[in-house]
């Protein structure tokens, strides 16, 4: 509107200068016409109302503010005089409003480094809900409240909670969590059409995801193997697992818990058809589908392999966890940065993994 109002108002003083070499009786003529103009646009508008954009009004009401109504009244206008007299009110009101608004009211506003950033997210990251863009702050030492990572979106025109899903079993086996493993297949499809099956264990304390393998046909000897190979990968970890969670799939064989019991771990059965028994589990294959496998192509079982194993980096090392106070599962959060200068001075990097499907945000060097 500003640099409208500027536009009509540069416009009108070259009109005005124009009118210096004119004598009155042609400036007398050109009244006239376009006094006839007026009346002739109002005849082809049949009654319908003229549109005023803020700019025009604005620029209309300071350029005949110091005519009385009785020289309004006699003038032709496309409106009334008294709607003139309104326009002029209206803009001395913002006028005194904007003046006699506080300089500084309530809290400091939020740091203009800050709200870029976090734009910035939203803006890189469509499907990221005002908690997922808090997380990913914190993990970056900026601290700041997720009420005000809201607010900011709010302002912005983004909506801060895209196709917010809230768990309502949140806190399923949470006291043994120290203790759980929880494993699962999901389906997937290459561009072929082969459909793919991903076998994948997770830790319950600290969420840590392990990729155990995919493959078209889950024989007994291959999820035998990959139950050997979770094994090793826990001892090498020092986890001591005391439980693993699994749903009744036919492709468990029975040596598949023999494999676990050998290591003291007793293997627990979900209940049929209650997956949120297996609610963290569930709750990555669907994180994964959503981040990864839904957003590309995979080519064949070499590529997803690829994918699966890129993505198991970005979600154990980078990649915050609300159920962990938005730590990752193998980094916790820095300490938050106090330095006011620094937070004036941000400069985060984005680094892409496969191909900007997935996105992690550092500062620089």
């Amino acid at each position: 509107m500003l640099l409208r109002l500027a536009y009509l108002g540069m416009t009108n003083t070259f009109a005005m200068l124009r009118l210096l070499p004119m004598s009155g009786r042609e400036k007398d003529v050109e009244i006239l016409a376009l006094r006839h103009q007026i009346a002739l646009l109002e005849r082809q508008l049949n009654g319908q109302r003229v549109r005023f954009h803020a700019s025009d009004r604005a620029f209309l009401a300071a350029l005949l503010q110091g005519l009385p109504r009785k020289v309004l009244r006699g003038m032709r206008l496309l409106v009334r005089p008294d709607t003139l007299l309104r326009w002029r009110r209206n803009l001395i009101a913002v006028r005194h409003a904007a003046q006699s608004r506080p300089k500084r009211g309530g809290q400091p506003r939020t740091v203009r480094s800050i709200r870029r950033l976090v734009l910035r997210l939203a803006r890189e990251n469509p499907s990221w809900g005002y908690r997922r863009v808090h997380g990913e702050l914190l993990a970056l030492g900026v601290k700041v409240a997720a009420s005000t990572v809201w607010e900011i979106l709010k302002e912005a025109g983004i909506d801060p909670a895209p196709a917010c899903a809230c768990s309502t079993w949140a806190d399923f086996l949470r006291s043994p969590a120290d203790a759980l493993l929880a494993c699962d297949f999901f389906e997937t499809v290459t561009l072929s059409g082969a459909l793919l099956y991903v076998f994948a264990a997770i830790e319950h304390a600290n969420r840590r995801i392990r990729i155990l393998g995919a493959t078209a046909h889950p024989t007994a000897s291959w999820v035998v193997q990959a139950a050997r190979n979770l094994v090793m990968d826990l001892e090498d970890a020092d986890c001591r697992a005391r439980y693993l969670i699994r749903d009744r799939d036919g492709k468990f064989p029975r040596l598949f818990d023999k494999v676990f019991q050998d290591e003291d771990i007793e293997v627990v059965l979900s209940g049929v058809r209650m997956p949120r028994m297996n609610s963290i589990m569930e709750r990555w294959a669907q994180t994964c589908r959503r981040e990864l496998l839904d957003r590309m192509l995979i080519w064949d079982q070499h590529h997803l392999l690829y994918a699966l194993r890129e993505f198991e980096t970005f979600y154990n090392e980078h990649r915050p966890h609300q159920g962990l106070a938005n730590a990752r599962p193998l980094h916790p959060l820095p300490a938050p940065i106090e330095d006011p200068d620094r937070i004036a001075r941000l400069d985060i990097r984005r680094r892409a993994r496969l191909g900007g499907t997935l996105h992690e945000y550092q500062h620089a060097a």
